[in-house]
């Protein structure tokens, strides 16, 4: 934190491109599992309303295509509206915030989602900004930063507020 009465919230290191990457499949990870969670569910509500008839879905490619999508989409936009870190960034100490430092805010979290999902490759131009900034960074004005409290959830304005881990 700053200096007492402060204006501005602390400013912190941006990310680079490998830390950012790892986080990415972590989260890539979490949401395959995620999936697969909420498929042997369904399978188990279908077993157990008529196992006799049960048999495994076929499930297409593309439906299988667009439910990981959706999900992706889902995961990362509610997580970077609420807390401005996904499973994956926490573990890594990263944090997405808005270029002010504070938390994104349900728009914008979900545009840089979707950015994320449908333009996976944009991440890899922080490798090569100056302000390691990625594309999705840049459409959305967010930035992606070294967590100096990584127990700690991001306020809407940027400074910490102590949560229970």
């Amino acid at each position: 934190m700053g200096p007492p009465g402060s204006e501005h919230p602390p400013r912190r290191a941006h990310a680079g491109v490998v830390t950012r990457l790892l986080a990415a499949c972590v989260d890539a990870l979490v949401v395959v599992l995620l999936a697969v969670a909420a498929d042997l569910a369904a399978a188990g509500i279908r077993f157990v309303w008529s196992p006799r008839d049960f048999r495994w879905p076929q499930i297409s490619l593309l439906a299988t295509t667009t439910a990981l999508t959706a999900l992706a989409v889902v995961y990362l936009a509610v997580a970077w509206a609420v807390a401005g870190r996904t499973y994956g960034a926490r573990l890594l100490g990263l944090r997405v915030l808005s270029e002010g430092h504070g938390l994104l805010g349900w728009a914008r979290s979900g545009l840089r989602a979707l950015a994320c999902v449908v333009f996976p490759a944009g991440l890899l131009w922080c490798a090569i900004s100056p302000g390691r900034r990625s594309l999705q960074d840049l459409l959305v004005r967010s930035v992606v930063v070294y967590d100096v409290h990584p127990f700690v959830a991001a306020a809407a304005d940027g400074s910490p507020a102590v949560t229970s881990a």
